[in-house]
């Protein structure tokens, strides 16, 4: 069965969203041949110039239904967005497609064309809050490598492009199929689609400031009772002075830092492996399974279970 894949670019698109996806497609068809047939797309054919210059040859869009739309993101999304006839053309070949897909900041091209209203989705952490903003009804999920909802997936930055056609070889062809083409492309086999865009711990200036080994120390250590005065004395200061230099530096006190980094410890785990929750609750410091639980709905707005079924879903 030859499946046919859709590419859109246009003006300004980012190369690495297209280039990525398609290797990983075009080596999971050397494992299985004749599973893919590749076109890149454009409303204008020819060659099409990327955001860094490098040109992509594409085809014209045409009314040829497709078995899978991937959208590329891009600088040139926001103009992309403007261009009514493009647009109708999406949501066209969307409704003939078996699924929707985007990458990066090809999700505002899907929500334009109202294809996200009502769904979860996810695009590149910068331009989050913008997609919110722009289009009310799609519920965005910043932090998430992607994120599927029914036929449309959506996927965070760029590399995660590569995540997301992982994720796309693996229904189509299976686990196998899918680790083999990891290994060809040397990367991770396979992100979960539920693990974080960013780091807690790069967030909080874990990598050069003031207190970053005393935050290397804490995540290694995240199973352990961490009151302020263990960080203060760890730290060489007070408890009163180490808390207010800890807050200036990292945004947050150093209970609530702590806790972050038991959050980002207990979410990997959860999505990405079936340790049972209880002991995912044991491991990163939480202690009890349902104090975790109050803390994954404050901080993600559902509990490690819905996590977990929606990062396998």
């Amino acid at each position: 069965m030859t499946r046919s894949l859709g590419v859109l670019i246009f003006p300004n698109f980012q190369i690495l969203d297209v280039a990525g996806p398609i290797a990983a497609f075009e080596i999971a068809d050397r494992y299985v041949p004749g599973s893919y047939d590749i076109r890149v797309l454009a409303a204008e054919p020819g060659l099409v110039a990327s955001s860094s210059r490098a040109a992509m040859a594409a085809e014209a869009l045409s009314g040829t239904p497709l078995d899978t739309l991937m959208v590329s993101g891009g600088d040139g999304t926001r103009a992309a967005i403007m261009q009514t006839e493009l647009i109708d053309w999406v949501r066209a070949a969307s409704g003939g497609a078996r699924r929707t897909t985007s990458v990066c900041s090809g999700a505002f091209l899907l929500a334009e064309a109202g294809l996200l209203d009502g769904r979860r989705a996810t695009t590149h952490w910068q331009r989050c809050p913008d997609l919110a903003r722009r289009y009310p009804k799609v519920r965005v999920e910043p932090d998430r490598i992607f994120v599927r909802d029914g036929d449309v997936w959506t996927s965070a930055g760029i590399s995660a492009g590569i995540d997301l056609a992982l994720a796309l070889v693996a229904e189509d062809l299976g686990e196998p199929i899918a680790r083999a083409v990891a290994q060809q492309l040397v990367v991770y086999h396979r992100r979960p689609g539920g693990q974080s865009q960013f780091s807690a711990l790069i967030e909080m200036g874990g990598q050069g400031g003031r207190f970053a080994e005393l935050l290397d120390w804490m995540r290694e250590r995240i199973a352990e009772h961490l009151p302020v005065e263990r960080l203060a004395d760890r730290a060489a200061m007070s408890p009163r002075n180490f808390a207010r230099a800890f807050a200036a530096e990292t945004g947050l006190t150093p209970a609530k830092a702590v806790e972050r980094l038991r959050l980002e410890t207990a979410r990997e785990r959860v999505e990405g492996s079936s340790e049972p929750i209880d002991q995912v609750a044991e491991s990163s410091g939480f202690g009890d399974p349902e104090r975790m639980r109050r803390a994954f709905l404050r901080a993600f707005g559902q509990p490690p279970q819905a996590l977990r079924r929606a990062a396998r879903s």
